[in-house]
């Protein structure tokens, strides 16, 4: 059994630990509660543009934008979105999980990663893939320049054919407690063809196919933002939960190790005063 003076030694050491702790959970819990309502705000303009593109494309017929025209994938991006730093439970190895399998269904396709997070840009150098780019340092609220200078990084790779296909990984925020990998098409823009008798009569000025080419632009922009995030506020929600599961373990670490601690300090106790009595004892024989 370890010494009294041992246990006192790792209470209080693990005190110091728990502090730190319950420090970054309420620091993610105020990060968390800033980014998610923006996050939440934002998916009602996400949905309607991705309706908006749809039908406008339905309207303009078999002629398509230059970011919708599908072609055979001989090479492909994967923007891999991770955290700068751990201590989120799981919200690192899924992400980068999903990256990977991704990469592996893609089967003999040359792919390529773009890292966005420390967490995934050292895990791919680990294994030695192919990194053509990396966004280190984003903010805790994404900044709008950063998601607008990878998507017209991404654009201008795919349209000058050094990719044909463009994913992005990341972490879905669902609730607080919950996030969920996902992966979203990037490049060509993905469309489903609307039946006819659903297609709303609409009236473009100056016409469907320029309606699109401004519209296209600003709903890459926007996707990659919004997915931005999305992966920032499941950061901060994995982070907090994880911060509140460590201080949770340190108070039972600490009510074993303060019961271990009577325990010895009761058994020193028993220990000099038999050793007082069987000293007395002998004195008086």
């Amino acid at each position: 059994m370890p010494g009294v003076r041992d246990i006192k030694r790792r209470i209080r050491s693990v005190k110091n630990t728990q502090q730190i702790t319950k420090a970054m959970k309420m620091v993610s819990a105020a990060k968390l509660r800033r980014t998610q309502a923006a996050t939440v705000a934002s998916r009602p303009y996400a949905h309607k543009l991705e309706e908006i593109l749809e039908r406008i494309v339905a309207s303009a017929g078999e002629t398509k934008h230059p970011l919708m025209l599908e072609r055979p994938v001989k090479s492909a991006a994967i923007i891999l979105v991770s955290a700068d730093r751990g201590l989120a439970g799981g919200y690192n190895a899924n992400v980068i999980r999903k990256g990977i399998l991704e990469a592996a269904r893609l089967g003999d396709t040359e792919v390529s990663f773009f890292a966005v997070g420390r967490k995934g840009r050292d895990f791919l150098r680990r294994r030695k893939k192919k990194i053509d780019g990396e966004l280190i340092g984003l903010k805790d609220v994404p900044s709008f320049i950063d998601a607008q200078n990878l998507a017209q990084q991404m654009v201008d790779s795919f349209l000058g054919g050094k990719y044909d296909a463009v994913y992005i990984v990341y972490q879905e925020f669902i609730t607080t407690v919950q996030q969920r990998p996902a992966i979203k098409q990037l490049l060509p823009i993905p469309y489903e063809k609307e039946e006819e008798d659903e297609v709303s009569e609409y009236l473009y000025e100056p016409g469907p196919q320029e309606v699109l080419g401004i519209l296209l632009p600003k709903y890459i922009n926007n996707t990659v933002y919004h997915i931005f995030m999305e992966a920032k506020t499941s950061e901060h929600g994995a982070r907090m939960a994880a911060m509140g599961a460590a201080t949770d373990n340190a108070s039972e670490m600490i009510d074993k190790l303060t019961l271990s601690y009577n325990r010895s300090r009761q058994a020193a106790i028993t220990r000099e005063i038999s050793e007082i009595v069987g000293g007395a004892n002998a004195l008086q024989g």
